[in-house]
């Protein structure tokens, strides 16, 4: 298990584990993904799906059900969440610092994701949904949330077609690095 003070150094000076061929390693990308709280625009289908309401949305009511539902679905690159990290970012969850936002239909857990909150910033690790739009509905959650509570960075790891929908950017590690050191001077609360 990765250590509750290890993660959050790694976090503070951008890097971020994973697990490679059963080994955990680290990675700090350049250029590395973000989504700008400022750019986020989520398409005319999703706005739709928003206004009716179909979802509840909750945070941090069964985090670890929403990592292991992320740790659970295919992934053609392989699973890089394993038994260690799922306890690595529990432990993380119960003093304060990973979180979960989660989508329920009629009361079922069908999507949502899960990252890492310090300071300003929130680091974004997975997502799932075994419905549709579930995901997309609990990521317009997050980011509405980080924006009421003044978030400067939302960090995405890697740039995917699917986030690049809703205005990810790449950007060079060293512009990364000052946003991050930006991020770390605002104390911001997630829940």
């Amino acid at each position: 298990m990765i250590s509750t003070s290890t993660l959050l150094e790694a976090y503070r000076t951008g890097h971020f584990p994973m697990v490679v061929a059963g080994q955990i390693k680290w990675f700090s990308p350049d250029p590395r993904g973000i989504l700008p709280l400022n750019r986020f625009h989520p398409s005319t289908r999703i706005r739709r799906v928003l206004r009716q309401g179909r979802f509840e949305i909750a945070v941090n009511r069964v985090f670890r059900d929403v990592i292991i539902a992320c740790a659970s679905r295919p992934d053609p690159v392989g699973n890089w969440i394993d038994g260690e990290m799922i306890k690595s970012y529990i432990s993380l969850h119960e003093v304060g610092f990973a979180h979960s936002v989660e989508a329920w239909l009629d009361g079922v857990l069908v999507g949502g994701l899960y990252g890492v909150s310090l300071r300003g910033a929130f680091f974004g690790e997975s997502m799932f949904h075994t419905a549709t739009n579930a995901s997309k509905v609990a990521l317009c959650a997050l980011v509405d949330r980080l924006r009421e509570r003044r978030y400067l960075l939302l960090d995405i790891q890697w740039r995917t077609a699917h986030l690049d929908r809703f205005g990810a950017i790449d950007v060079p590690r060293c512009e990364y690095l000052a946003r991050l050191n930006e991020a770390m001077k605002v104390d911001c609360t997630f829940e």
